[in-house]
């Protein structure tokens, strides 16, 4: 296999990290996770402009029609800059779900607009008791003549703030752990009965936790009971993105570090003249080549449309990402020392970010049991 960028793909990159280096210093992004939405609007209406927002969204409907390695592109670009903008909530989650759930009526009304960076949606998907199962879902929809109404609870809901639809999964039949019986909801966060409470996460970023006692859903986003696989797909795609941005924080983070080590001096000597430290380094660099290899397979190897082979892919990845941010990420603050943690230095905001992208639709043990219980490519 071929990994090499085409012209396009580093025409893309080329775009993202000048863009990038030019406006979103961490001194600018300090400002922008401090603020009330922790995003600028402007920065997203640019994403636009420059069609990064359309970058998963087929040409019929507005976007550029790229793939998996454009998105990757963008996520390691995204991670090295910290980029707190809802690219991960709108165009990766809700946008991904809206392509490959929605009727093509609703996909011509939401699709365009997300492109041109009108629309933000957010997806709620995630419960209490569900920890990491998307099949576990307790809050359920009721028919009511033409209308469905949703009662329930929803965590961890990314950028609902800021989105002017939210996209519930929400059960329509069956029993709370079935696969079947699932449906999709598009909701308007202003909607009566429904209440949002938002909060900062650990990665400076913005979530809510939503409450909703017998809310009036505007449509239903393909049929009424089988979202579950779409989800999946979705979600998939989702976890290769998180890992592309977890990689390209690991390589800031990495690099940072290693010019910190020749700059500090100790004994009257630079800090990475120690063995112990230049050790220490290697081990970083190993873990980083070994998260990058396992996400070039899954983006650039692996069949989307292939779903037991995306899932072991996206699981692989997944596990092996969160194993070399615990390394690279404990290891940049170890030779930081207690600077490393404070908030003048990006060093703890990067580890921050890494350690949701290591939990975030899915944790390490999660996805090794996920990977176990798929059917073996060698049987």
């Amino acid at each position: 296999m071929d990994y090499r960028l085409d012209e396009e793909q580093v025409l893309l990159k080329e775009s993202l990290e000048g863009w990038l280096s030019r406006n979103y210093g961490f001194e600018r992004w300090r400002r922008l996770a401090a603020s009330d939405h922790g995003f600028d609007g402007a920065n997203w209406h640019t994403f636009a402009e420059m069609g990064w927002l359309g970058i998963g969204i087929p040409e019929e409907f507005g976007g550029l029609g790229f793939g998996a390695v454009e998105r990757m592109l963008i996520g390691k670009a995204f991670g090295r800059h910290l980029v707190n903008e809802p690219y991960l909530a709108s165009s990766v989650l809700a946008g991904s779900l809206m392509l490959h759930a929605g009727s093509e009526a609703q996909k011509a009304e939401w699709l365009p607009r997300m492109a041109a960076g009108e629309a933000r949606l957010a997806l709620a998907f995630a419960e209490t008791a569900s920890r990491f199962d998307l099949n576990h879902v307790a809050t359920f929809a009721r028919r009511r003549a033409s209308r469905w109404i949703l009662s329930g609870e929803k965590i961890l809901v990314l950028d609902a703030h800021a989105a002017e639809r939210i996209l519930v999964l929400a059960r329509t039949s069956g029993e709370t752990a079935d696969r079947h019986g699932l449906g999709l909801f598009l909701v308007d966060p202003a909607a009566e009965g429904l209440s949002l409470r938002s909060y900062t996460t650990v990665d400076d970023r913005r979530a809510s936790d939503i409450v909703l006692e017998g809310v009036v859903a505007e449509a239903l986003i393909g049929d009424d009971g089988g979202a579950f696989h779409p989800l999946e797909r979705c979600l998939d795609e989702a976890i290769l993105y998180l890992c592309a941005e977890a990689l390209g924080a690991m390589e800031a983070l990495f690099e940072m570090t290693r010019h910190y080590a020749k700059a500090r001096k100790q004994f009257g000597q630079a800090i990475g003249d120690f063995q112990v430290i230049q050790h220490r380094l290697v081990d970083m660099r190993v873990q980083i080549e070994c998260a990058r290899a396992l996400l070039l397979h899954a983006v650039a190897g692996v069949p989307g449309d292939d779903p037991v082979a995306r899932a072991r892919a996206a699981s692989a990845a997944k596990v092996q990402m969160g194993k070399s941010a615990r390394v690279v990420g404990r290891s940049a603050i170890q030779i930081h020392g207690g600077m490393g943690m404070t908030d003048e230095l990006p060093v703890g905001h990067y580890f921050k970010r890494l350690v949701m992208a290591e939990t975030f639709l899915g944790d390490i043990a999660y996805h090794q049991k996920r990977f176990a219980g798929l059917p073996s490519e060698l049987a």
